[in-house]
């Protein structure tokens, strides 16, 4: 019970932890200066929408996300948000293939490397289906939350920070609700996937709780990390690299291949929600259909990374506001459309 609870905990956080994420860049274009109060809100928002999602997704025993869209955002609206979840999937996978090119060229290796290499490092994981995105996941994301909460806290140690410096600002509380409503939809399609997989609601509370409180805590720290070097972050293309940039040079490869994994696993989560939808409308194997949805993706990288981030990232989380008040409100909604 407790070992599922911390599977599904470690999919929900490599879920969320991609290359925006990871890199600081997300953080960065929607809190910054006055978001103390934000973060706090975006953690209890996270928690509740989380447990909301998995009990659906548990009562349902559903193997993709449309059963328990219908159920969060009704009928007459789920086609509209599962046009969406999908094309969110795509363009957010899109960037994580982008971002592992951005990360090659910080080691100054050609950017269609790291584009090309992500891609066949997907394409093996999926040969197992989707228990080789579980397996990868309890090794990798462990690694992940260490860390980088060791780098972070570091920072903040060898800087000499306060952590609660800042918090007398909070002026950006409203941050919390498109942040929140951007990570809660990929969420809504990887976890209405693994529905027939979950076996009680301790593993729900497990999963919910544990994934908020750790996101939350390590959201604060970063961003508290950020704001130390504001002016700085402008000639990063990534601002994990400007925290890194007074450290030696292991420290800067042993933050990229973090850098790397949670691109890796957010690609993985966001293939893993687009086969899973599409794999009932085409009679091939589901290895196949991976090859298919990345070919399609790898031209699009070109765009770049910090400009997909900074012009999707926003967008999605306006339009996903109404996901997110359906989550915090289901128990009233629910009732209503009964």
């Amino acid at each position: 019970m407790w070992k599922s609870g911390f599977k599904w905990m470690f999919l929900i956080i490599g879920t969320t932890i991609g290359a925006g994420y990871a890199s600081g860049r997300e953080l960065w274009e929607f809190f910054g200066h006055g978001s103390g109060l934000a973060i706090a809100l975006f953690m209890i928002f996270f928690i509740i929408s989380l447990y909301i999602i998995m009990s659906i997704s548990y009562k349902l025993a559903s193997t993709e996300y449309r059963p328990v869209l219908r159920a969060i955002v009704g009928k007459k609206l789920s086609g509209i948000y599962d046009v969406m979840i999908f094309i969110y999937l795509y363009t957010t996978t899109v960037v994580m293939l982008s971002g592992s090119g951005a990360t090659g060229q910080a080691f100054n290796l050609p950017y269609w490397w790291g584009v090309a290499f992500i891609a066949i490092m997907l394409f093996i994981l999926f040969l197992r289906d989707i228990s080789g995105l579980l397996y990868i996941n309890q090794i990798i994301l462990p690694i992940l939350i260490i860390g980088m909460l060791y780098v972070l806290l570091s920072f903040t140690y060898d800087q000499n920070l306060n952590l609660f410096s800042h918090w007398y600002e909070q002026h950006n509380w409203m941050a919390a609700f498109p942040f929140t409503a951007l990570n809660i939809l990929p969420l809504i399609a990887v976890l209405g996937a693994i529905g027939d997989k979950i076996k009680s609601k301790t593993e729900i509370w497990i999963a919910s709780v544990g994934s908020g409180l750790l996101l939350g805590i390590i959201t604060y720290i970063y961003n508290n990390s950020l704001i130390q070097i504001a002016d700085e972050i402008l000639g990063f293309e990534i601002p994990l690299f400007a925290i890194l940039s007074n450290y030696p040079f292991h420290m800067v490869l042993f933050m990229s291949v973090l850098l790397w994994f949670a691109i890796y696993t957010t690609a993985a989560s966001g293939v893993l929600g687009l086969t899973t939808r599409l794999v009932t409308y085409f009679n091939i194997p589901f290895w196949l259909l991976v090859i298919i949805i990345l070919a399609t993706m790898i031209p699009l990288t070109t765009l770049g990374f910090s400009t997909l981030i900074s012009i999707l990232y926003p967008l999605y989380g306006l339009l996903n506001l109404y996901v997110l008040t359906r989550l915090l409100l289901f128990p009233l909604w629910y009732k209503t459309d009964k």
